[in-house]
């Protein structure tokens, strides 16, 4: 039977108002949500957020904006980053670590070999160079001593190809007194009888640390006598007593990684006889298994790619997916031995 033209005409009309709030609604939530982002401080931009089903297959993305985890990590963790770069890298590759995961730390600064109060970045008066890293490296955490010691926690040197968790770095730190002399970072083993930290996954100082690292080049039991910063680094911790904390995760995963991830998540892309294997304290592995879940750093990361890890870890959501294995780091009681024929040990 024909629907009569008048009868047909207000069932369009019907349709048409119910699209109308419907689309509407979509609006004023998007709206809603890009407001909230904006009105948020810089490290709690990024908040999680979750996906809830409303009526027949329609899709409400709401927000979880309340204390999160984050946030009170942000209070009571606080981190000072100084990131080592150059004149020439500061638009090259500094504006990227400004743009990401440089504005989470509590105080965020650059360190290069002449002053740029625009960026801004402070002068270390060295030259440029391979040869010039350790001497900038004294001279950054002197600075950051002299200025900024009593504004942070806990005080982290990272390259300007480093790519940061922050919230992930809180996690670890926040299981530890910064008042004690603490050196966190990733733990090789060549060199030094205790090894060192790489420079190039970042490492950290706690306050007590830091002011014990600046006297001993006051009182002459530190020196500067070669430029492979992470190394002499890790040879004054060793005079001083400081030895190599333990970042890897309760399934001894590492969290700060030294190279790229994209090559470490393929299994087999490096041989037997890469230098990783030799030099990481810990027995390494590659494939999904090269990396904690709450994964701290990663180095050699293009500027670009700083972009798309933002996107991947703040803002891509799995719906309805559940970590397999829960995730956590050890209590700093405890030690952790290397593995050993496929076990690994817990001792106090």
């Amino acid at each position: 039977m024909a629907v009569p033209r008048s009868m047909s005409s207000f069932i369009k009309y019907i349709i048409g108002i119910v699209m109308g709030i419907f689309i509407c609604s979509y609006i004023i939530n998007m709206a809603k949500l890009h407001m909230q982002g904006n009105t948020q401080s810089n490290h709690n931009r990024y908040s999680f957020h979750y996906y809830r089903f409303r009526g027949k297959g329609m899709m409400n993305y709401s927000s979880k904006i309340s204390h999160s985890v984050a946030d009170d990590l942000y209070k009571k963790v606080c981190i000072l980053c100084w990131v080592m770069t150059s004149p020439v890298n500061l638009e090259i590759k500094a504006k990227h670590v400004k743009a990401t995961w440089g504005k989470r730390c509590n105080t965020l600064l650059f360190m290069s070999s002449e002053s740029n109060p625009d960026f801004p970045a402070i002068g270390l008066e060295t030259k440029e160079g391979r040869e010039q890293l350790y001497l900038k490296t004294i001279k950054a955490f002197h600075y950051v001593h002299q200025h900024h010691i009593n504004e942070a926690d806990w005080f982290m040197k990272a390259d300007d190809d480093t790519y940061v968790i922050v919230e992930n770095l809180r996690f670890l730190l926040s299981k530890y007194n910064p008042d004690g002399p603490v050196y966190m970072g990733r733990h090789f083993k060549m060199f030094n009888k205790q090894g060192y930290m790489s420079g190039g996954s970042g490492y950290v100082l706690s306050r007590e640390a830091l002011k014990r690292y600046v006297a001993a080049f006051k009182d002459g039991t530190c020196h500067h006598t070669s430029h492979i910063e992470d190394v002499e680094l890790g040879k004054c911790m060793e005079i001083l007593g400081i030895a190599p904390g333990d970042s890897r995760d309760n399934h001894l995963r590492e969290s700060f990684l030294p190279l790229s991830l994209e090559n470490l998540l393929k299994k087999g892309h490096y041989g037997k006889d890469f230098w990783l294997w030799k030099f990481t304290n810990y027995t390494a592995k590659d494939g999904p298994e090269c990396c904690s879940d709450l994964a701290i750093s990663f180095h050699y990361v293009k500027p670009k790619f700083m972009h798309v890890l933002e996107f991947y870890i703040y803002h891509l959501r799995a719906v309805g997916y559940k970590y397999r294995k829960s995730t956590d780091f050890p209590d700093p009681a405890k030690v952790l031995e290397a593995p050993k024929e496929g076990k690994s040990k817990l001792r106090r």
